[in-house]
């Protein structure tokens, strides 16, 4: 038992897939801040544009 915890705590199999998944939220937290704050411009840009 004390193996198999002490083999478990030094995989690293998952770090990567958690590496991936914090890159993925920063990336998406900085779309939604860069459209938060770019919103006036995009609005008047979508609303001039001929239907």
């Amino acid at each position: 038992m004390k193996n198999m915890l002490a083999q478990i705590i030094r995989e690293e199999d998952g770090q990567g897939m958690v590496e991936y998944g914090l890159i993925i939220a920063g990336v998406a937290l900085a779309a939604v801040v860069a459209i938060a704050i770019l919103r006036p411009q995009l609005e008047t840009l979508f609303t001039a544009l001929p239907v």
